[in-house]
């Protein structure tokens, strides 16, 4: 999938909830979010042909919590989303990692090439960057106002996850596999 195709199918759900938060209320946000996600799911699977493991846990989760939110009128829920998706691919990796098995890899191993010393050390980074944003999360929602709580989700945790994964490029061209030569 184009890059920048990807990048507006992965962030417009954000852009919605953000959106709709500005002009309404949590409520119509998390009611929005949730259709935005369940199209960025279907888009994502039309343009790349097969279900996209990590969206797919995400937009369940969003429908479990948003559904929560909505049903028990509890903004509480929604709130929570980012903690439980962060702590559960967090665990997922760490699982791996307590295997031997770098779970990133089957994901991404479409994009690098890594050496498996290398994949191991890029899930323990990402997993021990999952808890640190779930820990953040916990800590704007219930410390900050709901207004503050959205703008960390929107303008906190998307650079912070680009500014981590960029950070990750030494390590990737540290264990990238050479090409092997044309025969």
């Amino acid at each position: 999938m184009n890059p920048i195709l990807k990048l507006v199918v992965e962030v417009g759900p954000l852009v919605a909830f953000f959106g709709s938060y500005s002009l309404y209320d949590l409520m119509t946000a998390t009611a929005v979010f949730m259709v935005a996600v369940a199209l960025s799911l279907a888009v994502s699977v039309y343009l790349e042909r097969r279900v996209p493991i990590m969206p797919l846990v995400t937009a369940a989760v969003v429908m479990v919590f948003g559904g929560l939110t909505l049903w028990l009128d509890d903004e509480t829920f929604i709130k929570m989303k980012p903690t439980i998706i962060n702590g559960l691919f967090a665990s997922i990796l760490l699982g791996g990692l307590m295997l031997r098995r770098a779970f990133l890899k089957p994901l991404f191993g479409t994009v690098f090439q890594l050496d498996e010393p290398g994949w191991l050390k890029l899930s323990l980074r990402w997993a021990l960057f999952f808890i640190v944003v779930a820990v953040l999360n916990e800590a704007v929602w219930r410390t900050m106002s709901t207004d503050t709580w959205v703008s960390f989700k929107v303008f906190g945790i998307l650079p912070l996850t680009l500014v981590f994964a960029l950070a990750q490029t030494p390590l990737i061209q540290r264990h990238t596999l050479a090409e092997k030569p044309a025969e």
